[in-house]
């Protein structure tokens, strides 16, 4: 299982590498272009191809995971069809609307390495797998949901700039990007994290939003992937009411740009399968341990830990976990009733009886 994995994985991440060769305008994020080296990337999908192709075909000879195997070497085919490691780069408009499919690939390989090593070196659950059962249904939101935050954060720009342009007040604003970048950034995610516990509140307390909310719930074990388990649409809503005001109140693109990078640390880690002795920090910052509680199906958890970022806004609020026992006993929604697959639980909060 590891090894077709590894191979169809690699297989898909070269074809998207191949297709960002083909239109890096559109596919490339415009920061990580000025830090890329062409030669050494062509390097890396070389070698990338060769060991896909390598264990694809090493599995279907022994008859391993036949259904993985074969779709990663259709992935390698295509990906060498369309040019491999050879297309050729020119010269590109560098001002385009992107998408960011190398940050993609990025994240994914990052998450993979880095958040799996944190959880074999401090686990919570020692004898959790690493292929758990709905992973698979996991990854496809991890890849779909990926593409929506980008196409979010155009929008949401695009929006505040062109459209709601009344809300902006440039005088504000300057004040604003004028305070110190630390104190910038600590009032940047609370901002954030505010806006993020008020519409998290509103999944959970108004039925409606629920039906959608309760998609992230389902999950029922947690590791660095779980957190990428939710609707389309509610990801859409979430990242438009966080990340309007932050436009709005004029906060440095390279404040809002280092809070992407925390946010998204902070969702793969927070829902890690990882136990860390935190001290009086927990009281402050949001950690695995606190975000648990929030995902369990233990009666006192339901509808505590909304926070993301900052916990000490829901014991401020009162809406922290109290309980004398450590850790929760289950996690996912209370019954058991969402369907497997991403399709399904995306069509799940518009069925009736829902």
């Amino acid at each position: 299982m590891v090894s077709s994995v590894i191979a169809i994985t690699l297989g898909l991440l070269s074809l998207l590498g191949v297709l960002a060769f083909h239109f890096p305008q559109y596919l490339t994020t415009p920061e990580l272009r000025q830090v890329y080296s062409v030669d050494v990337m062509r390097r890396v999908l070389f070698f990338s191809l060769l060991i896909a192709g390598a264990l694809s075909v090493g599995n279907l000879v022994l008859g391993r995971q036949r259904t993985f195997n074969a779709a990663a070497m259709v992935l390698v085919v295509a990906a060498v069809a369309l040019g491999g490691s050879r297309v050729p780069v020119g010269d590109f408009p560098s001002h385009t609307p992107y998408i960011g499919m190398d940050w993609f690939i990025l994240d994914l390989l990052g998450s993979t390495i880095v958040f799996v090593l944190i959880e074999k070196l401090f686990p919570l659950y020692k004898n959790q797998v690493v292929f758990r059962k709905e992973w698979q249904t996991d990854m496809v939101h991890f890849a779909v949901n990926h593409f929506i935050v980008g196409l979010v954060l155009l929008v949401v720009n695009f929006l505040i700039h062109r459209v709601f342009g009344w809300l902006v007040h440039a005088d504000f604003q300057q004040a604003v990007a004028s305070i110190n970048f630390w104190l910038q950034l600590f009032l940047c995610v609370l901002v954030a994290d505010l806006m993020e516990y008020g519409v998290h509140r509103a999944y959970h307390e108004v039925p409606f939003l629920w039906r959608f909310h309760a998609v992230h719930h389902s999950v029922k074990m947690m590791d660095w992937l779980a957190g990428s388990r939710q609707h389309m649409l509610e990801l859409i809503l979430t990242r438009v009411v966080v990340l309007g005001p932050l436009f709005v109140l004029g906060f440095n693109q390279s404040v809002v740009s280092t809070y992407i990078i925390i946010v998204g640390f902070q969702a793969v880690f927070n829902h890690s399968n990882v136990h860390l002795p935190w001290g009086p920090l927990k009281y402050i910052f949001v950690t695995p341990d606190f975000h648990h509680w929030h995902h369990a199906s233990d009666d006192e958890a339901i509808d505590r830990n909304y926070a993301a970022h900052f916990s000490f806004i829901d014991y401020f609020l009162g809406t922290a976990v109290k309980s004398i026992k450590k850790f929760p006993e289950k996690y996912g929604v209370v019954g058991d009733y969402m369907p497997d697959g991403f399709l399904k639980q995306q069509s799940f909060p518009f069925k009736k009886n829902q």
